[in-house]
């Protein structure tokens, strides 16, 4: 009797292992299967996104112009370096930037100074005006001959976001540092008679009269740093998607109307 009692407390306790043991192997093989869905769907998903991007024209990030070197970022003690902001521009330029004249003429008129007939009356409205002559995060275009470094103070703290923002996406994006240039700013009567002699786009109605509107070109940029064997020269249309951006964000944000102009090579913007 003691030999029997023994084979069947012998037999359960085998049958007990034998059951743990299955249990394992299943929650072992369920939980391989759910991180293999799981993985499944974070590729059809990043899959997707791709296709998406692809379908709608947005640039990809241009890595070869986003590179970080070591010496740009110093990563603290035990830390790795924070990782480079992607260039991705905006879908189209002329969609994101529609802004028409009435639009900006509308803001112009709320925010702005009386048109002055020659420069020599703009001197008298300097109580109105500020010079944005010398600023550390754009530059006035040396060729600027048809307009007067002066903006009404709302439309000059937007130029000077707009410039601070775009020094520091180029920072983030690991981008050799360059300035935006501003081409056109306040234009006296004076200025836009003789302006339309040579330019047939130029209104009698110009926003650039009320001191709120300032041009930024898109083709060309103000080097901080010249290039030498410790810094790559970077590719005009580079610059000019990362200002898209920074462009995009500002007119979302309701800070200003943009146009894109292309035969000025500019894009067209006013303080809202």
């Amino acid at each position: 009797m003691k030999i029997m009692r023994r084979i069947k407390k012998n037999y359960y306790l085998a049958m007990f292992v034998g059951a743990v043991a299955v249990l394992g192997i299943i929650r072992h093989t369920s939980g391989l299967s759910r991180q293999t869905a799981e993985s499944a769907g974070s590729i059809v998903a990043d899959t997707a996104e791709l296709q998406t991007d692809l379908a709608t024209g947005v640039p990809q990030p241009a890595v070869q112009d986003a590179e970080v070197h070591d010496s740009d970022i110093t990563a603290s003690p035990g830390k790795s370096k924070p990782a480079r902001h992607p260039i991705y521009s905006v879908p189209s330029f002329s969609r994101c930037f529609p802004d028409l004249q009435e639009t900006h003429f509308a803001s112009a008129i709320k925010w702005g100074v009386e048109p002055v007939e020659n420069r020599e009356a703009a001197e008298k409205r300097k109580n109105d005006l500020v010079y944005i002559g010398s600023c550390p995060y754009y530059k006035i275009d040396p060729g600027m001959t048809s307009s007067i470094p002066y903006l009404v103070p709302h439309a000059a703290d937007v130029l000077e976001t707009i410039a601070r923002n775009y020094l520091d996406s180029l920072h983030v994006k690991g981008i050799p540092l360059h300035k935006i240039l501003v081409s056109s700013v306040m234009r006296t009567e004076e200025d836009v008679r003789k302006l339309q002699r040579t330019n047939t786009n130029a209104s009698s109605e110009s926003c650039h009269r009320y001191g709120t509107t300032f041009d930024i070109p898109y083709n060309r940029y103000y080097t901080v740093t010249p290039p030498d064997e410790n810094r790559r020269t970077v590719q005009n249309d580079t610059l000019k998607w990362v200002l898209a951006e920074v462009l995009r964000d500002a007119r979302q944000n309701g800070i200003c109307h943009i146009k894109y102009e292309v035969k000025q090579g500019c894009f067209h913007i006013t303080a809202r």
